[in-house]
């Protein structure tokens, strides 16, 4: 039969599900007509015989970390490794190593120094320019730089991995793959740069600046930001030592028909048999009767990276396309007639798109929604309504939960003064039909000073939708809890507003339980301002709790019912006003 077309590495187990990208790339290169060779969490600690055992691809190495970044996986908030590894069957630890993507990447290039490594995945796509990595807590290059690798696909990679597959077939050396869209590459100071008449380019300060001045890397991620949610974006630039990284612009955002076409190949849904006798995959537990609508969020959150992997530009499936993949769904053997999650990114922005193109095209901000709602975005929910009702009328589906979480903003009068009456309709389909147990969102902080750094709206909204949540429970006959997320330690937080935070909460009736401590994660705005002190887009400082002893006390501020904690809040933040509050 010949040899294998390319063969990937990647950190996670195998599970053929749309959900796990891995799955998605390698049904895409077989849609191509390559013969294609997937290795899950390949040794890298023995003989290396997981790296050898398929031989020499005919094309290329595939390499991806996974569904994660390998050290968001391994490392919590306060670098502590973590026990556990839920893309790993059994939820066991220690089956990728640290920094993946440059660990495999460096083990195939010492092996088979001639054959090209192509590196993918939210891992590479973040780590694609001079960042900075909180476990190492310094600055790293491009990670073409430091793991070796010939080509690097950003972003959701479908469309140039079908281009590079069709030169390549076409005989054009790997090589010579340098100006297609949405790919990086690293070339020698002295070679020349290759040249798209459409593209213009825009230089960074060069990595050694970088080490040497915080602002002027702080500088830099302004441009990486604004290009990475353009319609027509240049091309990125930039000197690191003797070398020139070359990060060509992304191409549009996926159409319905380029979209369904990945979600439409013949997935079979379930975890590689060799690897459910080793215990179940609980990433894939939680995914297994979900549906994934659409693609990109254009929130713009401060601290996430979801649009600096997906962009902010959404791309919805069909419905035609969904509704298969429900009916797909209803035909497992296990399925008992709940689908868990409708939902996407956000799970309220599907088919939200510009109303006229035009203005999309030359928007730069990385934010429909903040610091208002842009008024050319069509933010009405009468389509993704319409398609919960389709869902619900399926004859083997007793219920479909909306799992994702979801954007309040959105929903409230106040702050989305967009509405064409679709808002109600929504709210009261949701609440009444598709809340399991327990709403999820994210207001994620009440100081309306870190929220503006955060790109969230007004802690006042959250309040306006909590009285229209508790309305439709109230009309239902139901009791269904809201469950807000918060983060502590966030670039712009301080003690007093943890300490307004835990009061305003409490006085609202909750008792915090989703709350995470501020993670400085690659291609960020919070983390460039963790790391320099400033604000990309205005080089003004903004304070930043760093030592692990003011991260610990704001985080105290969650559980300010915990009796074991009074005493330390009190001698912590005695002379806060807003502590008085703080009593059971």
């Amino acid at each position: 039969m010949g040899r294998v077309g390319c063969y990937s590495n990647s950190g996670d187990a195998y599970v053929d599900h749309p959900a796990f990208g891995t799955a998605v790339i390698g049904r895409i290169l077989e849609s191509e007509g390559l013969r294609i060779a997937i290795v899950p969490q390949p040794n890298w600690q023995d003989d290396l015989r997981d790296f050898k055992k398929l031989g020499t691809p005919r094309l290329f190495f595939g390499v991806t970390s996974g569904c994660m970044d390998s050290m968001v996986n391994h490392y919590t908030a306060s670098k502590r490794r973590r026990s556990t590894d839920v893309y790993t069957p059994g939820g066991a630890a220690g089956f990728r190593p640290d920094y993946a993507v440059t660990t495999y990447t460096k083990i195939l290039k010492n092996l088979y120094p001639d054959v090209p490594v192509l590196i993918g995945g939210i891992e590479a796509s973040l780590r694609r320019v001079t960042h900075y990595d909180y476990w190492a807590d310094k600055l790293f290059p491009s990670i073409l730089e430091l793991s070796g690798a010939d080509l690097l696909v950003y972003g959701m990679g479908e469309m140039p991995l079908r281009e590079i597959v069709r030169l390549l077939k076409k005989g054009v050396p790997f090589s010579s793959l340098t100006t297609i869209p949405q790919t990086a590459i690293l070339r020698k100071k002295d070679d020349n740069i290759p040249t798209r008449k459409e593209w213009k380019d825009l230089w960074l300060n060069a990595h050694e600046q970088c080490l040497k001045d915080k602002l002027a890397y702080a500088a830099n991620f302004k441009h990486v930001e604004q290009e990475s949610n353009k319609v027509r974006a240049d091309r990125i630039l930039q000197k690191v030592w003797d070398k020139t990284l070359i990060i060509n612009p992304p191409y549009p955002p996926m159409s319905e028909e380029q979209i369904d076409a990945s979600f439409d190949l013949p997935y079979t849904r379930v975890p590689h048999p060799k690897v459910q006798k080793r215990g179940s995959i609980p990433a894939y537990e939680m995914i297994r009767f979900s549906i994934n609508m659409h693609r990109g969020c254009f929130g713009g959150c401060s601290f996430c990276t979801i649009s600096a992997h997906q962009g902010k530009f959404i791309a919805s499936r069909s419905e035609a396309s969904i509704m298969k993949e429900v009916e797909a769904v209803t035909k497992m053997p296990d399925f008992k007639g709940y689908i868990s999650d409708l939902g996407g990114p956000s799970a309220n922005m599907y088919r939200m798109k510009g109303r006229v193109q035009e203005i999309c095209d030359r928007c730069v901000s990385p934010s429909c929604i903040h610091p208002v709602i842009c008024s050319n975005l069509d933010t009405s929910h009468k389509p993704l309504t319409e398609l919960y009702k389709k869902v619900d009328a399926h004859p083997n589906v007793k219920k479909a939960f909306v799992g994702s979480g979801i954007r309040y903003d959105l929903l409230v009068d106040s702050y989305n003064k967009n509405n064409d009456g679709s808002l109600d309709e929504y709210m009261e389909q949701l609440v009444s039909k598709h809340v399991c147990g327990r709403l999820k969102v994210a207001p994620e902080h009440t100081s309306d000073e870190t929220l503006k750094i955060m790109r969230k709206p007004s802690f006042k909204h959250f309040h306006e939708f909590k009285k229209k949540f508790d309305k439709y429970n109230r009309k239902h006959g139901l009791n269904q809890p809201l469950i807000p997320y918060f983060i502590s330690s966030h670039p712009g937080s301080q003690a007093e507003d943890m300490a307004n935070l835990a009061a305003e909460t409490k006085d609202m009736g909750f008792r915090l339980e989703q709350v995470q401590d501020f993670t400085p994660t690659p291609m960020t705005v919070a983390t460039v301002i963790y790391y320099s002190g400033v604000h990309p887009y205005t080089l003004q400082p903004v304070y930043t709790a760093t030592s692990e002893k003011d991260k610990k006390q704001q985080h105290l501020f969650f559980f300010w019912y915990k009796r074991e904690n009074h005493q330390q809040i009190r001698e912590n933040y005695g002379a806060l006003d807003a502590t008085t509050s703080l009593k059971n």
